[in-house]
């Protein structure tokens, strides 16, 4: 069951371990108190009938053996708020009993002595309310609320004495509930110590792992808390190192290699200088230049985040910058204002990646409209063109190197292919992501989403 649909559940681990701690203790000590009182009441009503047994069959032996003209004397005397002791009319036959009402009532008859008359009129009633018995049979001032027990015990011939216990309701168990709250407050805080040493760990983690998605360092996490955790730390400690080592090596190879690519390019174009055929010269120097336009976006489509450091710089006027110069060239380009947009970033790669995003879309779009949205944690840049868009099944592959929709394999028209891998790997260097949207009016949108604030590498 996913419990983030409720409304009011709480996001973080530490909250959630508190009032998961906190209900299952709630939960337990209302199933012991209901268990408690429950046999609880029993008992009490076990020895609150025990005791009316008990004083009927000693007020009906007493009063069996003293004159009538004195007996009222008796029922007053041990008549009391709780206790109400009459004499009552034979009735014809014994008062209808259930199950238990009859258990009772056998019990009071071998509390009785055996000289009473007429023992089948013995009766024992369990009334559940004042109102089920007659004014003159209940205490002159009763409870106003409680059960009531009866028993009907002959006395002679005509007359039998009516014995009713007012038995108030049970007190209210508040050495319970002062229990209760204080075992869910003790285990609120226990809780709240075991969350704590396991999210501040977790939190470090998180960060960590943030700041090495968002193409910064690899920080070391201090390997503290339970063991599960600590094994968790020190797993990414040895994934972090392992990937910064990779990752350096990786960025010196590439230099390596861009240099000793370079410089064969660099003969071979001082080399065609000295070829007279001019169709000839011609031809392979534009395969010449094509070649090294590919190299160059090859490596930097795998450096990815390269080695330029971030800053802090106005977003909007960024891109403003750069549509202005490409206007400047003829570009079909047009900006959309902004107000100032705060980042942190590595300003060269995303005027790269914007210009790449701008291209295409004048290059399949006829024209690029370039805006910037604000979202929840940063700031969309939305290239926006008048093409035929590309189909959706179509719109995570073209970010894969050498992908093009356009199969004639001519630079002119298709490209190299790495155009949109380089946006990708730009935008994941600084924490965020593009993704390739059609516009329900016709065209493509391309949005690159940048945090507000993104760590300094």
């Amino acid at each position: 069951m996913n419990l983030r649909r409720f409304k009011f559940w709480p996001s973080t681990l530490a909250v959630q371990l508190i009032a998961v701690t906190a209900a299952a203790v709630t939960i337990s000590n209302i199933g012991v108190a209901f268990w408690f009182e429950y046999g609880n009441e029993r008992q009490n009503a076990q020895a609150a009938n025990e005791r009316v047994l008990d004083r009927a069959a000693a007020i009906a032996a007493t009063m069996s053996a003293i004159p009538s003209d004195s007996r009222h004397v008796v029922t007053n005397t041990m008549s009391s708020r709780i206790w109400k002791f009459t004499q009552v009319p034979m009735p014809p036959h014994p008062l209808p009993m259930t199950d238990e009402e009859q258990r009772l009532a056998r019990h009071l008859k071998d509390m009785l002595p055996s000289k009473l008359s007429n023992p089948n009129i013995v009766s024992v009633k369990l009334h559940p309310s004042m109102t089920s018995l007659p004014r003159a049979l209940l205490p002159d001032r009763p409870l106003t609320t409680g059960t009531l027990v009866q028993a009907i015990v002959p006395i002679d011939k005509n007359t039998v004495v009516s014995a009713v216990f007012v038995r108030g309701p049970a007190p209210w168990p508040l050495e319970m509930f002062v229990a209760a709250v204080v075992a869910i407050l003790v285990a609120a805080v226990a809780a709240g110590f075991m969350a704590r040493r396991i999210v501040r760990p977790l939190s470090e983690l998180t960060e960590a792992a943030t700041a090495v998605a968002r193409g910064g360092g690899a920080p070391h996490v201090a390997e503290n808390g339970p063991e599960d955790v600590r094994r968790a730390a020190a797993a990414f400690n040895v994934m972090a190192e392992k990937v910064t080592r990779t990752l350096e090596s990786q960025r010196h190879l590439l230099s390596a290699v861009g240099h000793d690519l370079r410089t064969p390019i660099t003969a071979m174009r001082i080399n065609l200088e000295f070829i007279e055929d001019d169709e000839l010269r011609d031809g392979l120097m534009r395969n010449l230049d094509e070649l090294q336009a590919l190299t160059e976006q090859v490596l930097s489509a795998a450096r990815g985040t390269g080695g330029e450091i971030k800053r802090n710089v106005d977003l909007s006027a960024l891109v403003e910058s750069l549509c202005t110069d490409l206007d400047e060239i003829g570009e079909p380009v047009t900006w959309n204002n902004h107000a100032p947009a705060p980042v942190s970033c590595r300003p060269n790669e995303i005027k790269r990646a914007v210009r790449n995003l701008v291209e295409n879309a004048v290059a399949y779009g006829s024209r690029a409209e370039v805006r910037i949205a604000d979202s929840d944690d940063g700031y969309d840049i939305l290239v926006e063109d008048e093409g035929p868009g590309i189909p959706e099944d179509e719109q995570q592959r073209v970010f894969e190197p050498f992908v093009r929709l356009e199969t004639s394999r001519n630079e002119d028209t298709g490209g190299t292919g790495l155009g949109l891998t380089l946006v990708k790997a730009i935008a994941e260097g600084h924490g965020g992501a593009v993704k390739l949207e059609n516009r329900p009016g016709g065209g493509l949108r391309a949005r690159m989403h940048l945090p507000r604030m993104a760590a300094t590498a």
